[in-house]
């Protein structure tokens, strides 16, 4: 690791600036009045902030920096129905100064809230846009999308079904309110003393009942599905407290491996980003493992705020290792913040996300037996022939991802859209070039032959966080988070600093500018 030295006085001056900049870590009690208050001032703060006397602002998280700066994120309504792609946050400073990031710079109004299509009939065309007849629709809600430029009445329709690999699907199918054609549609169901499997032997956080329930990491339980692909399945329990023996043939291994892993995670969030929890509230999600037959895959759902976890080809190889943990945690993250939207170049950094957080959760864990790297899924053997599925580094190795961003990225699955923001992630913390880290050697390159000087992994995913939490939104793209991350850098380490020049320069390597 190439890290960039400061002399001792700018070193005093960037702790400070980083600790002011820095999230407070909120109780669920905390958060939940200051979401309260914030919501009791929002028709104030949407005049202030210019929105018109038809439109009002839905909170939905608060975040408090440690110099008294309060970023509140809002979903915006027009005459009461939702404004997808109309969320913003509201950053106001300990001074009273106010700015304000929005999904959409668009005036958000739209000419009648009267619809011409019926909701029946958007709804049957939200089955019919799917290749699954099994699959099922709900009742179509009224919405404004002002995601795709000029505001439009709409209707938003929930398809679910499953995808060819098993997948549950929730599908988002937004319809053009006046003229019956399909505007967006987008996939919601993002694809996660213990003797594990991956991680070896580790210490687990389980109650008196032996039960996998972690009363001090916000109630996390573990429940085995038993092949069945709905509910939660049984609680794990047995009569004492050691959980599995390290074979997949032991149901509790992976129990183990999946409870181990949310419970790093949660610490990494607490400990490093200051947040209880996904969603800042103190609760925690559930884990469910074996999740059908040899499904080889892993998901996080909002619906159940849960994470679902595969035993992979044939039984043998369940997706329950760190890294993969602490990514499925990390879309429900996404989700409670920036919301980004699963599609597009937005899904792609949703994905880079889970990656760069389930990657730093991995070296902060620490654990000698599944030490820290850059690769993603190295453990679970997903391709069947030793090869991780993705490499920060240089995405192109895994022959599907892009290693720089152009404009045809957005036109790529998420999984492959996502490799620029990686390839960012890892030139930031690492730098260019041929390196080993943890016994794993990497050579990463750049667009245009320069060489970048890594800042450390820890100011990278700070960078991130901040980025993530406070200045993206669902719209986001690849031109944005170059954006959000200079903001966040500015805020931790101050303009002209070495890190904020390494985040410009770390980008303009990926060919975003």
């Amino acid at each position: 690791m190439v890290v960039v030295g400061v002399q001792t006085g700018s070193a005093s001056a960037d702790a400070q600036r980083v600790a002011g900049a820095t999230a407070v870590a909120l109780s669920g009690t905390q958060r939940a009045a200051a979401v309260q208050d914030a919501q009791a001032g929002a028709s104030a703060t949407a005049k202030a902030i210019g929105l018109s006397g038809k439109e009002a602002l839905v909170v939905r998280d608060v975040i408090k920096d440690a110099d008294g700066t309060v970023h509140t994120r809002y979903e915006r309504t027009y005459e009461g129905l939702p404004v997808l792609g109309g969320d913003l946050v509201v950053h106001q400073k300990k001074s009273g100064a106010r700015s304000t990031t929005k999904a959409t710079e668009a005036a958000i109004s739209v000419a009648t809230t009267v619809a011409a299509v019926p909701s029946a009939t958007a709804k049957k065309a939200a089955l019919a846009s799917g290749a699954n007849a099994s699959e099922s629709a709900s009742t179509a809600r009224k919405v404004v999308w002002a995601a795709g430029g000029k505001p439009v009445l709409a209707w938003e329709t929930t398809v679910t079904g499953v995808q060819q690999d098993g997948t549950p699907s929730r599908r988002q199918v937004v319809t053009d309110a006046t003229t019956g054609k399909e505007l967006y549609s987008y996939e919601t169901i993002e694809t996660g003393v213990g003797n594990t499997m991956y991680a070896g032997q580790v210490t687990l956080g389980t109650s008196p009942s032996y039960t996998l329930t972690d009363a001090t990491r916000g109630g996390h339980k573990t429940y085995d599905l038993n092949g069945g692909t709905s509910g939660t399945g049984s609680l794990f329990t047995n009569s004492t407290d050691t959980w599995g023996n390290g074979l997949a043939s032991n149901r509790a291994t992976a129990a183990a491996d999946a409870h181990y892993g949310a419970a790093v995670t949660w610490d990494f969030y607490k400990n490093e980003l200051g947040r209880s929890g996904i969603r800042g509230d103190g609760v925690a999600a559930y884990s469910r493992v074996h999740y059908g037959n040899a499904y080889v895959n892993a998901f996080w759902d909002d619906s159940c705020f849960c994470m679902t976890y595969g035993d992979g080809i044939g039984n043998t190889h369940p997706l329950t290792s760190l890294d993969v943990a602490g990514h499925e945690m990390s879309h429900g993250l996404t989700s409670s913040t920036a919301n980004l939207r699963y599609s597009g170049e937005s899904g792609g950094l949703n994905e880079a996300t889970s990656d760069i957080l389930g990657t730093s959760v991995e070296f902060f864990a620490g654990n000698a037996t599944d030490a820290g790297d850059y690769l993603i899924g190295e453990k679970i053997d997903i391709n069947g022939n030793g090869t991780p599925l993705r490499y920060m580094d240089q995405p192109s190795k895994d022959g599907k991802s892009a290693d720089y961003w152009s404009k045809s990225v957005g036109r790529l699955n998420v999984h492959y859209s996502s490799g620029p923001a990686n390839h960012f992630f890892y030139l930031l913390s690492e730098g260019s070039g041929s390196k080993t880290i943890n016994g794993v050697t990497y050579n990463s390159p750049t667009s245009n032959g320069s060489t970048v000087t890594g800042i450390g992994r820890t100011a990278a995913y700070k960078i991130w966080y901040k980025a993530l939490s406070t200045y993206m939104t669902s719209t986001t793209g690849y031109s944005g988070a170059r954006t959000a991350t200079l903001n966040a850098a500015k805020d931790l380490y101050g303009t002209g600093s070495t890190q904020y020049n390494a985040v410009a320069t770390a980008w303009t390597a990926i060919n975003v500018k």
